[in-house]
Formats: C-alpha cells, sequence, structure tokens
C-alpha cells in the first residue's frame, strides 16, 4: 500500500491513503499494541467497497515520529488526525476506531463537532453511562493486571527491563499470540513479526507506553450527555453505531471486515429513515 507523510504538526506523520475521492472517507484509527499494519486485511476489501480510506500511525507508533514535546495523549493523537484530514481536503469523515483508537475517535468527535458523520467502535472504552451500566463488570480481569500497570504506569521500568530490539519485540508478540484477548493461532508467525517490527524502537516503546498510562489514568473525559452510543442516537457529535467485537485477532479477518461495512450501510440507512 502506498505511503506518504505529512508535517502540519510538527512532527513527521506517516499514513496510507488510498483512493481519494470515494465514499467516506474512512478515518482508520489503530489501538495499542498496534500500528496502522493492523488495518491492512481490510484495506483493499473497503477501497474496492467504494471508500476512501486515511489510515495513519498514531504519533510515536509505526513510522510515524515520536512526539518532540514528549506528549502522546488521546488529546494530542485526535489533534493530530484532525489536522492530518484537513491537510487532505476533508471537514468531515467517518470515524472508525478499537482499543486506543476508540478514545481518539471519541474525542476528536467531541473536539471538533461536525468532524464525525458516523462512528464504529469496537473493543474500546465507552463514555460511562451509570444507570444503563450499573452493575455491569467494568473491572479488568486480574490477568490483564500487568497490561495495565505495566505499560500505562511505570514506562520507564518497562523500557529498562526491554533491553534489546528482540526482547522488544518478544513482549509484544505475546499480545498477537498468547495473551487473553488475542486468540493463539488467529496470526502466522510471519505476521506476528510483522506487527511486532515497529515496536523494536526502545524509544517509540517507551514513548507510547507512557501515552497509554494517559488514557489509563483518566486523562480523557467524556460527556455522556454529549456522546451517546446507539444504532440511532442522534447527538450534536454525529450519528454512532457499537460494533460488538471479541479481540485484536478478529478485527483484521473478512468477516470483520464485512461486519465493519454492515455497520456503516445500517447507520446510514438510520440517517436516511430519521431525517
Amino acid at each position: 500500500f502506498p505511503t506518504a507523510t505529512t508535517t502540519v504538526r510538527g512532527f513527521t506523520q506517516t499514513f496510507t491513503h488510498i483512493n481519494p475521492g470515494g465514499r467516506g472517507p474512512l478515518l482508520l484509527v489503530h489501538g495499542w499494541p498496534e500500528t496502522r499494519r493492523i488495518w491492512w486485511r481490510m484495506l483493499q476489501p473497503l477501497a474496492d467497497a467504494g471508500y476512501e480510506v486515511i489510515c495513519p500511525d498514531l504519533r510515536g507508533f509505526g513510522d510515524s515520529e515520536v512526539s518532540p514535546d514528549g506528549i502522546h495523549d488521546v488529546p494530542v493523537h485526535s489533534r493530530d488526525l484532525h489536522a492530518l484530514c484537513a491537510e487532505l481536503g476533508h471537514e468531515s469523515v467517518v470515524l472508525v476506531g478499537g482499543d486506543l483508537g476508540g478514545p481518539v475517535i471519541q474525542d476528536l468527535a467531541l473536539r471538533f463537532p461536525g468532524f464525525g458523520q458516523k462512528m464504529i467502535l469496537f473493543n474500546s472504552p465507552l463514555p460511562f453511562d451509570a444507570e444503563r451500566m450499573n452493575g455491569m463488570r467494568t473491572r479488568p480481569a486480574a490477568e490483564a493486571a500487568d497490561y495495565f500497570i505495566r505499560q500505562g504506569t511505570d514506562p520507564d521500568g518497562l523500557a529498562a527491563e526491554l533491553a534489546t530490539p528482540d526482547e522488544r519485540r518478544r513482549y509484544i508478540a505475546t499480545f498477537y499470540t498468547s495473551r487473553f484477548w488475542a486468540h493463539p493461532g488467529a496470526f502466522t508467525p510471519d505476521e506476528v513479526a510483522f506487527h511486532t517490527e515497529p515496536f523494536a524502537d526502545g524509544d517509540k516503546l517507551r514513548a507510547v507506553s507512557a501515552g497509554l498510562g494517559k488514557e489509563l489514568t483518566g486523562n480523557v473525559m467524556l460527556r455522556v450527555d454529549a456522546l451517546k452510543v446507539g444504532p440511532s442516537v442522534g447527538s450534536a457529535a454525529g450519528r454512532y453505531f457499537a460494533v460488538r467485537h471479541a479481540y485484536l485477532a478478529e478485527v483484521v479477518d473478512s468477516d470483520r471486515t464485512r461486519r465493519v461495512l454492515e455497520a456503516l450501510a445500517e447507520v446510514s440507512q438510520v440517517r436516511r429513515t430519521e431525517t
């Protein structure tokens, strides 16, 4: 896929841009520990379905540079992506994101009213609605403790322990193989190598781990009254459709591509029937 860069926000951000002028456009936002490569299997089917696709590496991730000011949190990612889309000539886009990408696109919709035409969220934190969510299990499973504690709150300690490129790649590889949220065998050894290669860089792994901590410690404040989740609920921030997803390994296969396309079609139908 083609690779492009922008320096509109004072650092070099790398992105893939295919089918300019197509429907949408779709802005695909990856999570952690991911890069734009996580969307690789979906890019061509989405383009074949007629969509323009913008697929960036967030700052510090993949082929994008580490932030010159050391900040890699959700608001800065949000501003980066808004500036990128504006540079490409788009005043609004369809927002698609999971994991860390979920808070980023929610922030985009709230921070820039009218920018999000529609939203597809999966495997992502959502605004807390006390009335409807009371009693739901929201604490992470015990086996996730190191995921939240080490990456989120101790990036320097993690970076010190993972002292070589091989150690860093092997650590990230567990998320694509044996960790509880990825199905063992969903990624081949070659695919694991492909997805872990960008995390061999120690400075980048430390930077994006510190950024993850901002998300986990409440840096993202979402107003439930402004952001409604559902197939047909309108708000000042746009129309939203929450896609029930399993985990990372399932995002990239053909069946999940079909589900994303169906979600886009359903939201479009809701908009037509309600207007």
